[in-house]
Order: structure tokens, then C-alpha cells, then sequence
């Protein structure tokens, strides 16, 4: 029996071919990244209510009320502030902080931020990270805002109460005052722009004209012009510097000529000054000056000049405003 032919055998091509096996795309699945990872990667610029009020909540909790200049009061249930406290040192109600906390809050604003970060004594890098939390912008170190430089504040707080002081930055816009500083010179902090700056109020503002004898009140205005003519000049190209300028060179025939002058001064030397209050009359002073070269920011603070009865007098309006500040708080608590 014959066996069939076998057929011929196909030559291999030549390359070889080769199918390709398709790989499927991969499942979709969670996301199983740390909670901390997956808020982060959501935050796309608006508020981080949750990380915000984390955030403020330890910030509070590592303070003391010695700390910022308050009384302790004894025991306490949880360390820390208390919210009504950091709502007092912030200038705002209790009610607004405890629901920036809590997340239940609106966004708030860049003065909001910054008067809590002031009341909290953040650094300038945790005041940049709230900002980012409360979705916004922080603004450079140089541009004024309502931060105030936590090693300035904690000076300020150990004062003692019969020392006016505030902390003001390059362009004299005031962060921070203490209670004697709003008996001396009026509230300041927190108003913003042009009605929170000591220069503009100084040049514009009759009541500061009455507040300074006409001899010293000329050589001292001399001083601030050249104080910020150096300011300026180290900003060169800032605008809040520049809009600051314009605006007092059209309000102020005084300032006008005192910028004519051309000279420049450093910001941190002490200087007499004598200033007449409505209330304890007349106040030789002595104003040291104390300057943070990280912020720019500088203390500015009053005390009695020696052999003269300043001393006592800064005692008694001391006195008169914690009595004011007592029934403002009175008021506001029957307001609400």
C-alpha cells in the first residue's frame, strides 16, 4: 500500500511574525492613599475646611493664655486657648472663629486670616500655609497685611500694662496694638489700607495734629518722611509702597515738601517725643524702637521720660482704658 505524498512545508517568513498579546488597561479601583494625600490632591484652591480647622485646632492648643498675654484663670478642661479667646486677640466674635474651626464656616477673608494668625503667634510659614488652607493667596513678606511677627508679639505681650506699644511694618501700616497703645493713640490694627497706617493718619488726620507739640510734631514728621523714602527705595518697584506715596503727596502740602527733601533715614532709633493727651495732659516720652530683620516689622514702644511725671500719668490712663475696654466688652455682650 502506497503512502500519500506529504505536502510541501510553508517557508517561515522571514522576518518572523509574531502576534502581539493585547494587555488589558488596568481595573479602575479606590484611590487608597492616606486621607491627608487624598484631601491634598482635591484642594484645587478653594477652602480645606477640614485641614483649616485641624490645623487652627493645634495651633490653639499648643498656646497659653500666658502666653499671648492673657490670665490663665486656673485648671482648665483642655489645654490650649479657649476659642473665645483667640476670637478676642483675632477681633472677631466667638461664634465666626468657632465656625472657621469646626468647618462650618464661610471662606474667610485675607484680614480674617491674618488677624488669626497674628492671635495664634504663626510663624511666617504657617501663616503662608493657613492662607493656602482658607484658599488664599499669602502675600509676600514684604507687603503689608495683618500678620504680625510672632517674636514681636511675644514681646509685646510681656510688657507691662502701663507701656503703649504696637507693631508696625515697613510702611508704618499697624498690625498690633496693646490696650495702652489704643488709650494713647486710638484703634489702629485691623482697619486696613490707608485708615490702619500711622502715616497716613499722621499727615492727614487732625486729631494726631493736636496730639503733638508744633516743634516736635515738625522734626518728627521730618523723620518719618525720611524713614520711608528708605523704605521705598529698599521696595523698589513694590506697589503698596508706590500707591502709598501717591496718595499722600495729593492729600498732605506737608508731606509733599518733606518728600522734596530727598533724605533718608534708618527706622530704628529711639527718639523723645512729647506728645499732649486730651485726658492726662501732656507726656514726655521716650519711643525705643525694636526691628525684626526677617519681617521688616519693627516694636515701637512708649515709655515715661525720667525725671518727669510721665511715668504716672501713663499709670492713670492706663487705668482709664481698661475701664473703657471693660464696658466696650460689656456693651458688645449685651449686643449679642
Amino acid at each position: 500500500m502506497s503512502t500519500p505524498p506529504r505536502r510541501p512545508r510553508r517557508p517561515p517568513l522571514d522576518p518572523p511574525c509574531r502576534r502581539r498579546r493585547r494587555v488589558p488597561p488596568p481595573r479602575s479601583s479606590p484611590d487608597r492613599r492616606s486621607g491627608d494625600a487624598t484631601r491634598q490632591a482635591q484642594h484645587t484652591g478653594g477652602v480645606d475646611r477640614q485641614q483649616l480647622g485641624e490645623f487652627l485646632r493645634s495651633r490653639r492648643e499648643r498656646l497659653r493664655p500666658e502666653d499671648v498675654g492673657l490670665i490663665g484663670g486656673g485648671r482648665r478642661r483642655t489645654p490650649g486657648l479657649r476659642r473665645d479667646e483667640v476670637a478676642l486677640l483675632a477681633n472677631m466674635s466667638t461664634d465666626y472663629y468657632e465656625r472657621i474651626e469646626q468647618g462650618r464656616g464661610p471662606q474667610p477673608s485675607e484680614a480674617m486670616l491674618g488677624g488669626i494668625a497674628r492671635a495664634l503667634r504663626l510663624t511666617l510659614e504657617e501663616r503662608d500655609h493657613l492662607y493656602l488652607l482658607g484658599g488664599r493667596q499669602a502675600p509676600p513678606a514684604h507687603v503689608p497685611s495683618s500678620w504680625a511677627d510672632p517674636g514681636l508679639m511675644t514681646i509685646l505681650d510681656a510688657l507691662a500694662p502701663t507701656v503703649p506699644a504696637l507693631i508696625t511694618g515697613e510702611l508704618s501700616a499697624v498690625v498690633a496694638q496693646n490696650t495702652m497703645n489704643v488709650a494713647l493713640l486710638g484703634p489702629l490694627a485691623d482697619r486696613g489700607g490707608q485708615e490702619g497706617n500711622f502715616l497716613w493718619h499722621w499727615f492727614t488726620d487732625p486729631a494726631y495734629s493736636v496730639l503733638y507739640a508744633e516743634n516736635d510734631r515738625r522734626a518728627l514728621g521730618r523723620t518719618y518722611v525720611a524713614e520711608l523714602r528708605a523704605g521705598t527705595a529698599r521696595r523698589q518697584g513694590d506697589r503698596a509702597a508706590l500707591a502709598l506715596v501717591d496718595r499722600l503727596l495729593a492729600a498732605s502740602e506737608e508731606f509733599r515738601e518733606l518728600w522734596a527733601l530727598q533724605e533718608v533715614a534708618a527706622a530704628n532709633r529711639s527718639t523723645r517725643k512729647v506728645l499732649q493727651h486730651p485726658v492726662v495732659g501732656r507726656l514726655d516720652c521716650l519711643c525705643d524702637v525694636v526691628v525684626s530683620p526677617p519681617s521688616g516689622q519693627r516694636l515701637v514702644l512708649f515709655r515715661g521720660s525720667p525725671g518727669t511725671d510721665a511715668a504716672e500719668k501713663l499709670a492713670l490712663l492706663s487705668v482709664i482704658g481698661s475701664q473703657d475696654l471693660a464696658a466696650e466688652a460689656s456693651r458688645a455682650q449685651q449686643g449679642s
